[in-house]
């Protein structure tokens, strides 16, 4: 099948990528950690704590910043850590992907667009599939991509103001890789309701739904995670690192399928007309006027 061809082809290119950055050695990736722009990494004990940091643009995701997470999460140094978090700095933990990024992007051929699907999808996939516990400290907003972040995290510990929502479609946007996670994790019409609306919720119906670990106050969250990465640091390092593998390929076969279709939906999406108008209405604080040009269709590719 097509998509299955798409989802194995990502898989081999993200090996490949891999194994180049581990070929470099220890000094390139300490000089990269070094480098990082919108990241910021810290480590104690065996825990290591990766920031987004873009405070001011409520650590909207750029594609540098998604480069550097993917460096960051497959450096050698997180293989050795015990337990990863993941947290933002500022009042957000993550508002999704940059919409002046994206309106940047429109005049991208098909291939490029499907290129920066596939960078997200491989973000994605690597911070899933990690062979140590994850811990996302959420504070704020988690919103779209920000709000898959969160979610793909083996624990989701979230403040009382903290927000997650899927608001893809507000702005003529697809929800079309967060939604092979999400479906994963609640079911199927609850998955419709938060996809399709675009509603936010709060941190009490996100753990509701299964979305959130534990609620704790934000004076107490950094205590809670350092609890919570020392009950799993106990544990055999050995067990959980097969635990985790044999929980990736339960769903791998699934997943697999629904990324590569999310993959073409995503690409696609980004060459309608809704889309710039979505993009462009945001970004100019306008409701946006749907219908301005055909949708049947997307531009020609």
């Amino acid at each position: 099948m097509p998509a299955q061809k798409s989802a194995r082809a990502l898989g081999l290119r993200c090996n490949r990528e891999r194994s180049f950055r581990e070929k470099r050695g220890p000094t390139a990736a300490r000089e990269d950690r070094l480098n990082y722009k919108t990241i910021v990494i810290s480590e104690s004990a065996s825990i290591r704590t990766i920031t987004l940091n873009r405070p001011e643009r409520r650590n909207a995701m750029t594609p540098e910043m998604q480069i550097e997470l993917i460096s960051a999460l497959e450096d050698p140094a997180s293989s050795s850590c015990r337990v990863l978090v993941l947290a933002g700095a500022g009042e957000a933990f993550c508002s999704g992907l940059d919409l002046s990024a994206l309106h940047a992007s429109e005049d991208k051929s098909a291939a490029e667009h499907r290129a920066d699907a596939e960078r997200i999808a491989r973000l994605f996939l690597t911070l899933y599939e990690l062979p140590m516990p994850t811990i996302a400290a959420v504070h704020g907003a988690a919103i779209a991509g920000g709000a898959g972040l969160a979610i793909l995290c083996d624990f989701t510990l979230a403040t009382p103001a903290a927000k997650f929502g899927f608001t893809e479609v507000r702005i003529g946007f697809v929800p079309a890789l967060v939604s092979a996670f999400l479906t994963l994790q609640v079911a199927d019409k609850r998955s419709r309701d938060l996809l399709l609306t675009g509603r936010l919720i709060d941190a009490e119906e996100a753990y509701r739904l299964g979305l959130v670990s534990e609620i704790v106050a934000p004076e107490e969250l950094t205590q809670h995670v350092g609890a919570l990465a020392d009950v799993l640091i106990a544990n055999s390092p050995q067990s959980l690192k097969a635990t985790k593998s044999l929980l990736a390929q339960q769903n791998r076969a699934w997943l697999d399928s629904a990324v590569a279709q999310a993959l073409e939906a995503n690409a696609l999406s980004r060459e309608t007309a809704d889309f710039r108008e979505g993009i462009a209405a945001f970004l100019e604080k306008r409701k946006p006027v749907w219908g301005k040009e055909s949708r049947t269709s997307p531009r020609g590719r």
